[in-house]
């Protein structure tokens, strides 16, 4: 079963053109690692406050976290990012993940289940 993981982060308001700029064209290496990590449908969104969004999907998560963690390219990024964040701990390793509390596709496929009759 894919679980779905949506994080917050918070990004320096005096980094965001360059943090943009860095995602923009992101390593061809670090891309190949979250994908072979099984990072899958991972999007970032920023707000102008600095408040950075994450979306991903994967088969599981702690996993996926490990195999990325492990990677050398992984902890070349890290590094390099680390300065565009908010607090002392890599970017990774501070996650605030959020609770699903709303899927569409799930209530579809519930509501379809429980047949006509509710509309």
């Amino acid at each position: 079963m894919t679980q779905r993981v949506c994080f917050t982060l918070r990004v320096r308001p005096d980094r965001l053109a360059e943090y943009r700029e860095r995602h923009a064209a992101v390593w061809p290496d670090m891309l190949r690692a979250l994908a072979e990590a099984g990072w899958t449908n991972y999007s970032l969104f920023l707000d102008p406050s600095g408040l950075l969004v994450g979306y991903l999907e994967t088969e599981d998560f702690a996993a996926a976290q490990a195999a990325m963690a492990a990677t050398e390219v992984n902890t070349r990024w890290q590094a390099d990012m680390a300065p565009f964040f908010e607090g002392d701990a890599k970017a990774d390793d501070s996650f605030n993940v959020l609770s699903e509390v709303f899927n569409l596709e799930t209530q579809l496929a519930a509501a379809a289940g429980e047949g006509a009759g509710n509309e």
